[in-house]
C-alpha cells in the first residue's frame, strides 16, 4: 500500500472556488485543488501555502484548518495499480496577492476561478468535493461523513 499526506487549500471568493488543472504524465487532465504532498520535517499549514503560491503563483494565508479526509483507494482504482491511502488536510486559504498564472515547470497547467455551481459538470479530482463539503460544513469535529463522489470524479 502506498501513502500519501497532503495539504489542500480551499480558496472560495464569493460564488467561486479556484482549482488548477492537473496533467497527468500521459496528458490526461483532472481539475483539482490547489495542493499537495508535504514534505519531510514540514508543517502541512506552512505546505498548503507553499503550493498555492508553486501551482497558480497567488500569494495566500490560511484562515482556518477545514478538516482532514483519510481515504484508501482500491488497487484498481489507483493510478499506480496498487491500494493508496491518502490522508488530505483542507484548509480555507484567502488569495492576498499575486497573478495567476501555470506552475513553472509542474503539473499544473492552469489556474482559474471557477463558479461553484460548474463544478459539477468538471472532470474533477474527489478532493474537489470534499473540499467543498468542508468548507459548506465546517464540522466542529474537522470530519466530513463520506462525500459521495460520481460522475466525472477521479482520485
Amino acid at each position: 500500500m502506498s501513502f500519501r499526506l497532503a495539504a489542500y487549500a480551499v480558496c472560495i471568493e464569493g460564488e467561486r472556488v479556484l482549482l488548477a488543472r492537473h496533467v497527468g504524465p500521459t496528458g490526461e487532465s483532472t481539475w483539482t485543488l490547489p495542493g499537495g504532498g508535504v514534505e519531510h520535517g514540514e508543517d502541512p499549514f506552512d505546505t498548503v501555502i507553499r503550493e498555492v503560491a508553486e501551482e497558480t503563483g497567488c500569494d495566500a494565508v490560511a484562515e482556518r484548518l477545514l478538516g482532514v479526509d483519510s481515504r484508501v483507494i482500491p488497487a484498481a482504482e489507483a493510478r499506480a495499480g496498487v491500494v493508496h491511502h491518502n490522508v488530505g488536510v483542507f484548509y480555507r486559504v484567502r488569495v492576498t496577492g499575486g497573478r495567476l498564472r501555470p506552475e513553472p515547470n509542474g503539473e499544473t497547467a492552469e489556474p482559474v476561478w471557477t463558479s461553484i455551481a460548474g463544478v459539477a459538470h468538471l472532470r474533477r479530482s474527489s478532493l474537489v468535493d470534499v473540499g467543498l463539503a468542508l468548507a459548506r460544513a465546517v464540522p466542529a469535529t474537522g470530519h466530513v461523513a463520506p462525500v459521495p463522489v460520481g460522475g466525472l470524479v477521479q482520485h
